[in-house]
């Protein structure tokens, strides 16, 4: 998993006049996002060393200012995924997942996991097309997680079309 990059928070808006930040952690832990070391923004090339003063609440080295804390409000915070605690049986970096085959029960292939997008009511696999399909990120629909096999298998649900393999007959 070297050289993969997982995002564990945001800078959110300035906090007082002397370059505080509100900052949104995605850890599973909110305190944890500190002992990462310093986190980069998502080209990697800008480092951002931390102190979290309280839940919500950083100070980043270098930034002394309520302008210069602004700038930086909506920045993603990224951390190099090796540097991360290995997830628990039945649990995934939702970026692990990017690149696995999504296949049927049968073994019939439906593409790569392009993407997994978040809206709030649970994450989505999006897999590439033509035409690209919405999978919920749920054991119902996607019963096995092979990390290592590099696959899923996914039991679409009856709104996702999946194209018949060649041989079968298309209903009408």
């Amino acid at each position: 998993m070297a050289g993969k990059r997982i995002l564990v928070g945001e800078i959110g808006r300035p906090h007082g006049v002397r370059g505080l930040v509100k900052l949104r952690s995605f850890t599973a832990d909110p305190a944890a996002i500190a002992s990462y070391g310093p986190l980069t923004d998502e080209s990697g090339a800008r480092r951002f060393p931390l102190t979290l003063l309280a839940e919500g609440l950083a100070r980043i080295e270098g930034i002394a200012d309520r302008d210069a804390a602004a700038r930086l409000t909506g920045t993603k915070l990224y951390v190099e995924r090796d540097r991360l605690p290995p997830p628990e049986e039945e649990e995934y970096y939702l970026a692990d997942l990017i690149g696995l085959r999504a296949e049927t029960e049968a073994g019939q292939g439906l593409g790569l996991v392009r993407d997994v997008e978040e809206h709030g009511a649970g994450a989505f696999l999006v897999l590439d097309g033509p035409p690209e399909r919405l999978i919920p990120f749920t054991r119902a629909a996607v019963p096995v997680v092979d990390i290592a096999g590099g696959r899923v298998v996914v039991v679409p649900p009856e709104e996702v079309v999946v194209p018949p393999q060649p041989g079968e007959e298309h209903a009408a």
